[in-house]
């Protein structure tokens, strides 16, 4: 057993875990933070995503331990005093999910893209978005929520 130190959600939290505990474990398991979905086991599908220092990363793939002292932002924490996330309303409003298993990891890989790139083409949308697989829609309402939420967050940041 060893000790873990991270910020999650703005909120740090100190826990013993096992080295070989997954930080997607961590979260659902330990945190009780189950958002965050276990799609493949594999690093494959993309439901697992959460930021790390603000970069979209798969949970799956890295051990809790590995975390110690890092920012993370789940999908529990994108949403500000209780009002959706403008990417979590566009996907709302453009109908961008169907069972909703991917969409938590669909959602936080589009807030990385569109802070990196406020303004992608469907191109480069589609391409932000090839590690999260979405087994329902097709992802044509997927890119439209992205495209809906390039041009709500500038407002939203208050540009």
């Amino acid at each position: 057993m060893g000790t873990v130190s991270i910020n999650v959600n703005g909120v740090d939290f100190t826990r013993e875990v096992e080295p070989r505990l997954l930080f997607v474990h961590f979260l659902r398991d330990v945190l009780g933070l189950t958002g965050t979905h276990v799609g493949c086991d594999t690093s494959q599908c993309g439901a697992c995503t959460v930021l790390v220092d603000g970069e979209a990363t798969k949970s799956c793939t890295l051990f809790a331990v590995q975390l110690e002292g890092r920012k993370v932002t789940t999908i529990e924490g994108i949403a500000q005093a209780g009002k959706l996330h403008p990417v979590q309303q566009a996907f709302w409003d453009k109908h961008g999910l169907q069972c909703g298993f991917c969409t938590p990891g669909m959602i936080i890989t589009t807030c990385a893209l569109l802070d990196k790139n406020p303004k992608p083409t469907e191109e480069e949308i589609r391409h932000g978005l090839e590690g999260n697989i979405c087994r329902c829609t097709g992802y044509h309402n997927i890119v439209k929520a992205v495209q809906e939420a390039a041009e709500k967050l500038p407002a939203a940041r208050g540009n």
